[in-house]
């Protein structure tokens, strides 16, 4: 083992925040910005009711989110014409590439704990605008 991986081991202490392209307000976790992390970072998301994210996908990034609190639609697919339920406890993969949003519809806020493979969360992103108003229209 080199002495400069050693060294690179580090606490991420909460507190510190930032805003994702996706439009939410993220607790920082580790990441490529907080620890250096190259190829996984994992970040806090908390979502008050009535939150969604801009519908969008992460190139060539996979991800896996665990539901620390509350319940949590997910939309996904070409045309979002998916819905998952998550409830606290429950872990949901998405796959590189793969359009969806997190809307939280439950009536109480919720908290996801968020996995991509890539050291920063905000890597690869595409935003789809234009589902975003196709999400308006269908949502309950």
């Amino acid at each position: 083992m080199s002495t400069s991986a050693t060294e690179r081991v580090q606490v991420i202490r909460p507190g510190q925040t930032y805003v994702g392209q996706q439009g939410f307000t993220y607790g920082a976790g580790a990441s490529r910005e907080t620890a250096g992390a190259e190829h996984i970072c994992m970040n806090v998301l908390p979502m008050p009711d009535g939150a969604r994210a801009r519908v969008h996908y992460h190139r060539g990034i996979e991800t896996i989110a665990y539901l620390l609190q509350g319940v949590c639609a997910v939309y996904y697919g070409e045309r979002l014409e998916r819905r998952a339920e998550a409830r606290a406890g429950d872990q949901i993969f998405i796959p590189a590439d793969v359009p969806h949003a997190p809307c939280n519809e439950s009536g109480a806020p919720c908290v996801w704990l968020v996995v991509h493979s890539s050291g920063s969360d905000q890597d690869g992103i595409v935003l789809l605008p234009e589902l975003d108003a196709l999400l308006e229209r269908t949502r309950p």
